[in-house]
């Protein structure tokens, strides 16, 4: 036995913890006497420090009530939402006050989520304010500081809201949203409302912004072309549950979820002779209404590999581990391929 055998050997790197933690959270609508709308059932991930985790699914499938969750704007019906070590869903009042200065939002409406009685100086500076951080010149200064770095003029600080396009006031929620240093930031569809040229600004300057100041991010979306760009790993979410959880990468080269794969279709290509050779996959049907969702799977009323009656609408999948890092919530992952 050599002695370079012998010696000692270093222990292994720690695992990175995550940032964040949602394990099993519900959030649970009172929708009159017996009845609750399931806007988000048992819902369970992690986002590690540094990453993007993009959040996709149609409309009304619980993507910003989940963002809303995570930032404790609203609370949970039961679960947990572990923040930096800390489960926020035991705090109340100025523990889970002094928590809100690392986690912070930027909303989907740049009209509707901005005061238009205030000026945007007060709207960058009303988080510095209510925590005491800075006043007077101070303020002024940091105000001046985050609109430069947004890239919007330092000295338009006294301008209202309605001076500004729908893209400079999403810059000015982006700079609100960085006045307190967060650690996480999630963006509820940051970009939906905005123009396509404009939509490729703001997704830039939030990349730059994660660079440079170390961020994480859980970015909603329904646009999975958006999400493919920006976004380290993909969640896709339906009628309240997570069905596919994967790196970017391989979830676009490899769906192990028909919903998935349906969404993906939908994606338009700019070139007319790609696109003519494109099959898009059709759901038939309606989707479901959370106040009463489909027994078993959730997919399976539009599935086109369902097996109904059968498994697909007597038995609920787990989430589980298809392939490496790739998981999926389908009985019959191994046929997404090859049958659809």
């Amino acid at each position: 036995m050599t002695s370079a055998a012998l010696a000692p050997q270093p222990p292994p790197a720690p695992a990175v913890k995550p940032l964040l933690h949602v394990d099993n959270a519900v959030k649970h609508f009172f929708a009159g006497v017996g009845a609750s709308v399931k806007a988000v059932d048992g819902v369970s991930f992690d986002i590690y420090p540094g990453e993007t985790l993009g959040l996709v699914g149609e409309s009304g499938c619980g993507k910003s009530t989940l963002g809303r969750l995570v930032t404790q704007l609203l609370p949970v019906t039961s679960g947990h939402i572990v923040f930096d070590g800390v489960d926020l869903t035991s705090l109340r009042g100025e523990e889970m006050r002094q928590q809100r200065k690392q986690l912070q939002m930027i909303f989907q409406d740049p009209y509707a989520s901005l005061d238009p009685r205030m000026t945007i100086g007060d709207i960058i500076a009303e988080p510095l304010v209510n925590f005491g951080l800075v006043r007077g010149k101070a303020k002024d200064r940091r105000v001046q500081e985050l609109l430069r770095i947004v890239g919007l003029n330092p000295y338009f600080n006294n301008r209202y809201p309605h001076e500004f396009s729908g893209g400079q006031r999403q810059r000015i929620g982006v700079a609100r949203a960085l006045a307190l240093n967060p650690k996480l930031i999630v963006c509820d569809e940051p970009i939906s409302a905005l123009d396509v040229s404009i939509q490729a600004q703001i997704i830039n300057l939030l990349e730059d912004l994660q660079k440079e100041f170390k961020l994480t991010y859980l970015f909603i979306a329904h646009d999975l072309s958006v999400v493919r760009h920006i976004s380290e790993r993909v969640m896709v979410m339906y009628l309240g549950k997570i069905v596919e959880v994967a790196p970017s990468a391989d979830i676009y080269n490899s769906q192990n979820h028909p919903y998935t794969k349906a969404l993906l279709s939908s994606i338009p290509v700019p070139d007319p002779r790609v696109e003519s050779q494109r099959r898009l996959v059709e759901l038939s049907g309606e989707i479901p209404s959370p106040l009463n969702p489909p027994s078993g799977c959730r997919f399976h009323t539009r599935c086109p590999i369902a097996v109904a009656p059968g498994i697909c609408s007597e038995q609920d999948p787990e989430l589980e581990e298809k392939t490496p890092a790739h998981f999926a919530a389908c009985h019959f992952s191994e046929q997404v391929a090859t049958k659809i």
